[in-house]
């Protein structure tokens, strides 16, 4: 199973776990198991069926441009992060 680290601002919905376990082989199956696990995760985390514009997806220190559809291994470390922008 995937470590995924939860946000500090997110921490409130997984119980203040800071990392937890989750199945899936691709972003979209995580952020599906982790809500059935902590119910909110999606809402905080999906718009449109898309990773949020203001959260990035880092799966093994890479954040990946590929959204949902990103695969993930079973040893794979995933974080979610607010996205950084700016000019």
């Amino acid at each position: 199973m995937a470590l995924v680290f939860i946000p500090s601002l997110m921490q409130n919905l997984s119980n203040g776990e800071q990392r937890v376990s989750v199945e899936g082989a691709n972003v979209r199956q995580i952020i599906d198991n982790l809500d059935s696990m902590f119910p909110g995760f999606k809402n905080r985390l999906v718009e449109d069926g898309r990773v949020k514009p203001n959260i990035s997806v880092a799966i093994d220190g890479e954040i990946t441009p590929l959204g949902m559809i990103e695969k993930v291994t079973e040893d794979s470390e995933v974080h979610f992060l607010p996205a950084i922008s700016g000019g």
